[in-house]
């Protein structure tokens, strides 16, 4: 297979919004109490595993990758350092993605590597247990006084 990247980002903002995406997902899930938390990232982990099942140009390798991101997704409901694993695996698929010129959205060339920016985010999230950045707020709030 040939390399041939997708289209590249030409622009600062495009290199911020995938940032912006992943915060605007961890800052919804954060009103979500535990474990129901724990949960919906497994859950949303899983359908990321399966967003280039439609045609993301490996073939029988899209599905081998959605059994391991299911694999980690399951394991996720007990572990949120599994959910981050996943997402790590994601962007490691998003990068392969961009490099092969298969983006996750047909429309929009630099969708897989913004895709790959937006992930790890979410994985440091989880990696930290997935505090509620409202919780956090909060604490510094009282603390600062």
């Amino acid at each position: 297979m040939q390399i041939h990247s997708t289209a590249e980002f030409q622009t600062t903002i495009q290199w911020i919004a995938p940032v912006v995406i992943a915060i605007g997902i961890i800052l919804p899930v954060s009103i979500i109490k535990e474990p129901n938390r724990r949960f919906l990232m497994a859950i949303l982990l899983g359908g990321a595993g399966a967003a280039y099942l439609s045609g993301g140009g490996f073939g029988k390798w899209e599905l081998a990758f959605c059994a391991a991101i299911s694999f980690c997704s399951y394991l996720g409901l007990r572990s949120y350092s599994l959910i981050g694993i996943g997402w790590l695996l994601h962007t490691a698929w998003d990068i392969l993605h961009h490099l092969y010129g298969n983006p996750i959205l047909a429309f929009d060339a630099t969708s897989s590597l913004g895709c790959a920016i937006c992930d790890p985010v979410i994985a440091v999230w989880c990696f930290a247990g997935a505090p509620s950045l409202y919780e956090a707020v909060r604490r510094r709030r009282a603390i600062l006084g």
